[in-house]
């Protein structure tokens, strides 16, 4: 039995500071949100591929539903067709949407089609969380995968039950919201930082040369629209979302078992510590072997099992000691240079956290 490594991909940032940023690219404003939408629709024109009414009767009841619409009467008629699917249709109205306008969908086959490939969505309301329709989406699906398939063997690449329609949906009621009206709006960091906090509410002062930003907390700054003497809270907004930051971020090592990816950032630093590593490989063989009874006797042939178990240990690295406050990324560096293993530089990384001698935040995936 052996243990297969997967490759490591090392990512380190640059010098410590990360440079200016804009204030839109570090905050969200507040009111400035979008709203998701969900629908229940019927796709139709696959090839072969859609939901089988038997397995999926809600097919059958929607389609039902659609027809008599048309005025196509079709009470105790019994039919089994294989061209149409049922699917959810799932989207986001952004913010200050108005009605006329375009919107992407992505839609998710919920019964047991093989594939949307080549399908069309008939037209199908699309409801937010308080159940008022705000969009229509219809059109024809681009997919995200392939199926193919024969008598005997079949193959799937990518999620053909599934795809999109870009500018699927056309908006049909507007979101009510007086962003005119607002006195005060507020900032929220997406990464919450006091530092950061701070700098976004000095150079929004600094800007409008009075005291029009205040820092409520770690991830809020408020800004007075009043304060700034600008005609409507988007003037003001949009003067200030173009000035930039220098952000203050965490110390940070990110780990992901799955691939064997390491992510940190260049300000992670170890204190003196000392590591010593190696590796067990334990292999198990099995050689069962068949004994024969003797000639003209009445005995049966019997398996006897034979099992061969073997514990090696590879050199690894010895004792080795790390400086004080070293970066992390010389010290990975330095085990990728003694042949240190993906897996085992993981091990290595959180055995010094359980130390206390890693002083960043350590994310294990």
């Amino acid at each position: 039995m052996r243990v297969l490594l997967t490759l490591v991909i090392l990512l380190f940032a640059g010098p410590a500071g990360a440079g200016p940023i804009r204030i839109k690219d570090l905050v969200e404003f507040d009111g400035v949100r979008g709203n998701d939408l969900v629908g229940y629709g019927l796709v139709v024109g696959l090839n072969g591929t859609g939901d089988g009414i038997r397995n999926a009767p809600f097919t059958e009841e929607i389609m039902s539903n659609i027809l008599e619409r048309l005025g196509v009467n079709i009470t105790g008629e019994s039919f089994r067709p294989k061209n149409v699917a049922a699917v959810f249709v799932t989207a986001t109205l952004p913010p200050f949407a108005r009605a006329g306008g375009q919107i992407d969908v992505t839609v998710s086959a919920i019964g047991d089609a093989k594939s949307l490939l080549g399908g069309t969505l008939v037209m199908t309301p699309l409801n937010a969380a308080d159940g008022e329709i705000y969009a229509v989406a219809q059109g024809t699906i681009i997919a995200g995968g392939v199926s193919v398939s024969g008598k005997a063997a079949s193959t799937v690449q990518g999620v053909p039950t599934a795809g999109s329609i870009p500018a699927g949906a056309r908006v049909e009621r507007e979101i009510a919201f007086d962003f005119r009206g607002l006195n005060t709006v507020r900032l929220a960091l997406r990464n919450p930082d006091f530092t950061t906090a701070g700098r976004i509410e000095q150079v929004i002062n600094d800007e409008f040369g009075r005291a029009a930003a205040v820092m409520l907390d770690a991830g809020t700054v408020a800004l007075d629209i009043k304060a700034t003497h600008m005609a409507s809270p988007a003037h003001a907004l949009g003067r200030v979302e173009n000035l930039t930051v220098e952000p203050e971020r965490r110390a940070r090592v990110v780990v992901d078992q799955r691939s064997g990816t390491i992510v940190m950032g260049a300000d992670v630093r170890i204190s003196r510590v000392a590591v010593s590593q190696g590796n067990l490989t334990l292999r198990i063989e099995e050689s069962p072997l068949a004994v024969q009874p003797s000639p003209f006797s009445r005995g049966d042939t019997v398996v006897v099992p034979r099992t061969t178990a073997t514990l090696a240990e590879s050199p690894g690295i010895g004792m080795a000691e790390i400086g004080e406050a070293s970066s992390l990324s010389e010290v990975v560096a330095g085990l990728n240079a003694l042949g240190v293993s993906p897996r085992d530089m993981i091990d290595i990384l959180k055995s010094i956290n359980s130390a206390g001698a890693l002083h960043a935040e350590f994310v294990v995936r």
